[in-house]
């Protein structure tokens, strides 16, 4: 069934797009992830825009993260004072990230920029978890390490920044600087790449704030849930890349596909689930790049308007 997708001008396989949202969902519920960096890069396959599938990707994001945050937020596993901090920093950043967005359009250059950030991101997510997951299948025979990683919430440079405040949920006394920081970062991804960054987020509210555990998923998805509504109104009102009919079909495809992959999630070892992650990034970063090296079949399109 043809569906006519009216902000990326195109018509296109409705029964695809909801494979597409199922299937991202079914690996997000194996694998643990978001899987916004695995929507865009599957609708660039398909043919759509990358600036289209960046700013309708963003506005799944807020369904998903939505949904997150309820569940943990009932559990009390949520730090809102902490939440809000990042939450200023990455509206920030989000603000940052349109502009840039803007100014890659008004040059011409988003449709390949968008490409060539994600072979980068990718290719560095594949490799680094390849080999880490690979080196814990080889010393451990597949059992996840029990030691700790180290930590850098005590590092001197941080102790030393100013602006310091007191999260009591968290038992915290850092600076403020630093979870804005980190939340300028998710806002930049969120804006530029239509990824929540959780990937990067979560280790960095880890290790570098020094956040319990238990607060951390709750806290990272309050704050990409207010971020990627944020980024999406600006995206809808100034880049017009929000295709809230393509937003449909995938996040029904993704509340089925995820709902399965969850259940098949208890039966895959974390070691060898990160190796099969790794490799379908691997798999995807080279797929991108040959998309942006091979030479196309048409050189020049020529279109004529009356």
């Amino acid at each position: 069934m043809q569906i006519y997708l009216p902000i990326a001008e195109m018509a296109v396989r409705g029964e695809a797009i909801l494979l597409l949202g199922t299937l991202v969902g079914f690996l997000s519920g194996v694998f643990g992830v978001g899987g916004g960096f695995l929507m865009t890069p599957f609708l660039i396959f398909m043919g759509l825009p990358p600036a289209i599938a960046v700013g309708t990707q963003a506005n799944q994001l807020v369904a998903s993260s939505l949904s997150g945050v309820l569940g943990h937020w009932r559990k009390g596993n949520v730090d809102f004072k902490l939440g809000g901090v990042m939450m200023a920093g990455s509206m920030i950043g989000s603000v940052v990230g349109v502009v840039v967005f803007r100014m890659l359009q008004y040059i011409g250059q988003i449709d390949f920029i968008i490409p060539v950030l994600y072979v980068l991101l990718l290719g560095t997510m594949g490799a680094m978890m390849f080999f880490e997951s690979l080196m814990v299948l080889i010393r451990n025979k597949g059992k996840t390490p029990t030691e700790e990683k180290p930590s850098l919430h005590h590092h001197p440079f941080f102790q030393a920044m100013p602006y310091k405040m007191r999260f009591p949920r968290s038992r915290l006394y850092v600076s403020a600087l630093l979870p804005g920081g980190i939340g300028f970062v998710g806002g930049l991804l969120v804006s530029i790449m239509g990824i929540g960054g959780g990937f990067l987020l979560v280790p960095a509210m880890i290790y570098i704030l020094g956040m319990p555990t238990l607060l951390v998923a709750g806290t990272s998805l309050f704050q990409i849930f207010l971020t990627t509504v944020f980024t999406t109104i600006l995206h809808a009102t100034t880049s017009q890349t929000v295709d809230l009919v393509l937003a449909s079909l995938l996040i029904a495809g993704g509340v089925v596909g995820v709902q399965v992959g969850v259940r098949l999630a208890r039966r895959i070892t974390g070691a060898w689930a990160r190796v099969a992650l790794a490799g379908l990034l691997l798999l995807v970063s080279v797929e991108l790049a040959g998309q942006l090296l091979l030479k196309p079949q048409d050189l020049y399109t020529a279109v004529v308007e009356w």
